[in-house]
């Protein structure tokens, strides 16, 4: 009888430790994350906020703090953008943020005017705050680095989608980008820049030029032939979006005589030649339209007055006229100042 009850006793110990090795064994390894999630440690954020941010998409939250504390995560946690996948475990979670096991995030570049813009842009893909970044964008010296000055910099950008590690530091993305138009200048786009004797640089500010007078792909080289005709000529460019960004007011719909007085080295009707620096990140149609720039003898353009995006393209000042005097009156007419 002794025998038995001891047997029994045995057994039911033994089950209870089964079980409960399997229940802890399921807390440390079994399915903790509840939904796939992204998790953004900032390299400005300490242990607990890592722990607030994590634990509501986890099950097994004892489990998690047992194992944190046996591999010192606290001290050891690595900032990063993180892909929480359904169904992964404590120690997965826990190994990952200590060995910064990151995901890359998707940063995009385009339609960006100014530095201080871009620098804004990329605060809210990438963990730098605006203020790091327009730090780097115009230091002299990480300028330098690429082989630019902090004016020409911006120059360098190449509209595109990239992909990061979210911890990557300003000085970091710059270095990127300069292997990304250095990547971007092929031997077929040199050779093309050179027909139009243009450096890298110019073909950007012309660009930026081109991007700002039209969006319609099929135009661009048309018109960066007309600026391709009035340089050789010796002729001021008298490109509307330079007064634009000489004045710095880009919701400017109409451009008056009175703005065309504007003291700036920008403002292309006072001075000859390209401005110091691109008006803006042009598009990629922007500078392949410089780069196949359209041969003609046209060297005036005004937008058409039907305001489809399109412009009409002129020989002789007599006609420019004609074409801007036909859009002023529309203007008029939709009492557009």
């Amino acid at each position: 009888m002794r025998k038995k009850t001891f047997l029994y006793v045995f057994f039911a110990g033994l089950s209870v430790l089964l079980i409960a090795g399997f229940v802890l064994r399921q807390q440390f390894y079994g399915n903790a994350v509840k939904t796939e999630r992204e998790l953004f440690v900032s390299s400005r954020a300490d242990y607990r906020a890592l722990v607030d941010s994590l634990l509501p998409e986890l099950k097994h939250h004892w489990a998690f703090g047992v194992y944190a504390r046996r591999i010192n995560l606290a001290e050891t946690f690595k900032p990063g953008h993180y892909l929480l996948e359904r169904g992964m475990s404590v120690i997965r979670v826990a190994r990952m943020l200590k060995l910064g096991m990151q995901t890359p995030v998707r940063v995009t570049i385009n339609n960006v005017r100014i530095p201080a813009q871009l620098a804004q842009k990329l605060a809210g893909q990438i963990d730098a705050d605006s203020a790091a970044i327009m730090r780097a964008l115009t230091s002299d010296e990480v300028a330098r680095k690429a082989g630019f000055d902090s004016l020409t910099l911006f120059s360098m950008f190449i509209p595109n989608t990239y992909e990061f590690y979210w911890t990557v530091t300003p000085e970091e993305f710059v270095e990127r980008m300069k292997r990304e138009y250095d990547r971007f200048w092929t031997p077929e786009r040199d050779a093309l820049r050179k027909r139009s004797g243009l450096s890298r640089f110019e073909v950007m500010t012309l660009a930026s030029i081109v991007y700002e007078e039209t969006r319609k792909t099929d135009e661009m080289p048309r018109v960066a032939g007309v600026y391709v005709n009035r340089l050789k000529k010796g002729m001021p460019l008298q490109a509307d979006p330079t007064i634009k960004y000489a004045m710095q007011d880009f919701g400017l719909r109409r451009i008056l005589y009175k703005h065309l007085k504007y003291e700036s080295p920008y403002n292309t009707y006072l001075n000859k030649g390209l401005p110091p620096s691109p008006i803006c990140m042009p598009g990629i149609n922007a500078i392949d339209a410089v780069l196949n720039y359209e041969k003609h003898d046209y060297i005036f353009f005004c937008a058409r007055e039907t305001f489809d995006g399109y412009h009409n393209f002129a020989k002789t000042l007599r006609e420019h006229n004609a074409n801007a005097q036909a859009y002023s009156r529309e203007l008029n007419r939709r009492k557009i100042k």
